[in-house]
């Protein structure tokens, strides 16, 4: 059977089943409904079965009928969403961002990044993908994501970069630990230390190994864990001493359930940023995004500094 289907009869075929009614079904495509009755008679006749039972007070589907609704709502379903599309690109330039950021930003300043985003950009759909920031830069070489942000590793250019906040890592501990009355004895006491670290392969990691190598090694193995809550938890128990921004355990020590102990010289900095494709400028939906993290970190920032 060769058949060309026209949307007008597939619309009005799905809106007849859904309203229960012919007239109603007209009122909501904004037709007759003698136009609604020619769209169902003509596509059964093209189909050559019948597709509704009209015998009772309510029209009901036969069952080849339930065959067709069921790929119609499919497909009316992608060309509606095709239209959707359409429209937010000829408006905004773009319907969806693809956004790749680790763990700890996506708990702590994404979410109120994307509250925002959402307001400005209501027809555009962001998508979310936690990771490691060296995992999510392949991904965003091979276009699979839009933005990154996150560390900037070592040695990478500044193509396709923008700086947007500088941190610097502390120890952690519990409020009974030594250190809390006595920060002279940090590097005295270092290599009695149990330290808990944030997961291998990542450039935080890299920094604090490079930190302990400047200082002589330490004694214990540490801990290594890939989820800064759990980091956390364990410094508060007095398991170890969890290595941590201040700015992910900000709740804990203003509650006093942690302390912060800074770190000797030369410390551990690190450099936050958003990455974009090197080989294009960001779109308009882009931009909006970049402009909205340099709000979240320089707001992070300003608390951090009272």
């Amino acid at each position: 059977m060769d058949w060309v289907p026209d949307l007008r009869q597939l619309r009005a075929f799905v809106a007849v089943v859904e309203e229960g009614s012919f007239t109603l079904a007209a009122r909501r495509l904004f037709v007759t409904q003698s136009a609604v009755s020619h769209s169902l008679r003509t596509l059964e006749e093209q189909l050559m079965c019948k597709l509704l039972d009209r015998s009772g007070k309510r029209v009901a589907l036969t069952v080849e009928g339930e065959l067709l609704l069921k790929r119609c709502k499919r497909v009316i379903f992608e060309l509606d969403q095709a239209s959707r599309d359409l429209d937010g690109l000829r408006k905004w330039g773009q319907t969806r961002i693809r956004i790749g950021a680790p763990h700890s930003l996506c708990t702590f300043l994404v979410p109120s990044v994307l509250r925002e985003f959402r307001d400005c950009f209501p027809r555009c759909e962001p998508v979310i993908e936690a990771g490691d920031t060296t995992v999510l830069l392949d991904r965003l070489s091979d276009v699979e994501l839009d933005l990154v942000i996150g560390l900037k590793p070592r040695g990478r250019s500044d193509d396709g970069y923008r700086h947007m906040f500088t941190d610097r890592l502390a120890f952690v501990v519990s409020p009974f630990h030594p250190w809390v009355n006595d920060t002279n004895a940090v590097l005295a006491t270092l290599t009695e230390q149990q330290f808990i670290i944030y997961a291998k392969a990542t450039e935080t990691h890299r920094l604090i190994e490079e930190w302990f190598e400047k200082k002589g090694g330490r004694g214990k193995k540490p801990l290594v864990l890939g989820d800064m809550a759990a980091i956390k938890e364990m410094a508060r128990l007095g398991v170890g001493v969890g290595i941590v921004a201040p700015w992910i355990a900000a709740r804990e020590i203003e509650d006093g359930t942690l302390r912060a102990v800074e770190i000797p010289e030369p410390g551990i900095e690190r450099e936050w940023g958003v990455f974009h494709s090197s080989n294009r400028e960001p779109s308009l939906v882009e931009e909006a995004f970049i402009g909205l993290c340099e709000m979240a970190f320089a707001a992070m920032h300003t608390n951090l500094s009272k």
